[in-house]
């Protein structure tokens, strides 16, 4: 039996843009050739693509590290340097993924095929050519290219499956879905003899089909961690219809199935609120008079009641023309998780607007999407760019702000990390 992972953590690292060249035209009969440093290449981004060809996080076990190749750096006589391939990494479908940093949910592949763009690679810094003016025609400078995105994420697989088993250990599940699928799942009389969520395929009488899991057996406190239902108690989540099999040989049948409801409502309130069908299992052991006297109790709580055996197979075929006509029912209710945040270009924003804060009486900290960039791809060794660097800000109106806000000669300014001395007679 292969094994079954439905948690991991990743780190990806999308590829850092390739730097610009500082180079010259040097050519016979050429007088003054002028800048001719190109562009480097643009670093690859990273996506998830969701793919049915897959069921488990195990490949994410033996590796735990995603980077995505970097861009060329620019090159003499203009030419830019190649960009760096993107890089797809394959998903199970029913997959979301959380930033570790936020704690945001950034991406849930909810179908075939989707794919999501999680680290935005870096871009390629400018060559010299690229800040030849009519005034500056000889720019000692070029761009270092952006840096990579690194990201923390936790992959979480939550199963895709139109109809769940739930119940106590032992309640008959794996019996079940053995029964009306091609599944064929480790059936034993111990309790947790479901150690993975099996899932299989039912056919319908009309060509198409529907996919059931069934989910390992919950008791009292899963929702705490208790047994093996803290595990997968989120695969329940995804399911439009919940199958609540109730073993009727055993006594307090009915206290069971309202243990297994306030589990499912102290992990999820949704799940209370959920389309259910109660399935008394195991009719080929008891008799007729403690079954009446069995479904005169579940009656009493307005669901639907089947009453089967999976040994017989009683009542297997009323229940599944029953789930036929429920999927249709609530096909195009939509089965809602977290809020996901679909910012993904917060970590390398080009915004404009920037922050001044006062961090002592002397130092004020800047900072700002525009400016995060505009200093990655700055050179602080290299006195043109720093110049250059400095114009801008000017040109911003951050020193503008800054007097407004008091600040003095000589004063700390730090701008997404680089250190400046402020100095009125300058700017």
């Amino acid at each position: 039996m292969s094994t079954f992972i439905d948690k991991a953590k990743i780190k990806v690292v999308s590829g850092a843009g390739g730097n610009g060249a500082l180079a010259w035209r040097r050519e016979k009969y050429v007088d003054k050739g002028g800048p001719f440093g190109g562009d480097g290449g643009k670093g690859g981004d990273v996506y998830f693509l969701a793919t049915s060809n897959m069921s488990t996080l195990l490949d994410f076990t033996h590796k735990s590290v995603y980077k995505a190749q970097s861009g060329e750096n620019g090159k003499s006589k203009n030419c830019h340097g190649k960009n760096g391939a993107d890089l797809y990494i394959k998903m199970p479908v029913g997959v979301v993924v959380r930033d570790l940093k936020t704690n945001k949910l950034i991406a849930d592949l909810d179908s075939e095929g989707k794919t999501v763009l999680v680290a935005k690679g870096g871009r390629g810094g400018r060559g010299n050519a690229r800040f030849a003016t009519a005034q500056k025609r000889a720019p000692q400078f070029c761009e270092p290219g952006e840096p990579s995105i690194e990201r923390e994420l936790e992959l979480e697989l939550k199963l895709l499956a139109d109809v769940g088993l739930i119940g106590l250990p032992n309640a008959g599940k794996s019996s079940l879905i053995s029964v009306i699928s091609a599944a064929k799942p480790k059936i034993a009389d111990y309790p947790f003899t479901t150690l993975i969520p099996n899932l299989g395929v039912v056919k319908k009488p009309q060509g198409d089909g529907f996919v059931v899991a069934d989910i390992p057996g919950l008791i009292e406190g899963a929702s705490k961690g208790l047994g093996l239902g803290h595990e997968f108690l989120r695969h329940v989540q995804r399911c439009k219809l919940l199958l609540h099999i109730v073993d009727i040989s055993i006594p307090n049948s009915i206290e069971n199935y309202k243990k297994i409801n306030i589990e499912l409502e102290k992990f999820d309130s949704e799940l209370s609120k959920r389309k259910q069908i109660i399935v008394l299992n195991k009719a080929d052991i008891v008799d007729n008079e403690q079954i009446e006297a069995v479904k005169k109790e579940f009656l009493d709580h307005n669901k639907e009641l089947f009453i089967i055996s999976t040994v017989t197979h009683k009542g297997i075929k009323e229940l599944l023309d029953r789930i036929y006509i429920a999927l249709d029912e609530i096909e195009d209710i939509e089965i809602k998780l977290d809020i996901v945040d679909e910012d993904l270009d917060s970590y390398n924003n080009d915004d404009s607007n920037y922050e001044i804060t006062k961090l002592n009486k002397n130092t004020y900290n800047i900072t700002g999407g525009k400016l995060k960039r505009l200093a990655s791809v700055t050179d602080i060794k290299n006195t043109s760019q720093m110049k250059r660097f400095t114009n801008i800000l000017d040109a911003m109106g951050v020193y503008e702000n800054l007097r407004a806000q008091g600040v003095q000669n000589n004063d700390t300014i730090i701008v997404a990390g680089i250190e400046l001395a402020y100095n009125d007679d300058y700017y």
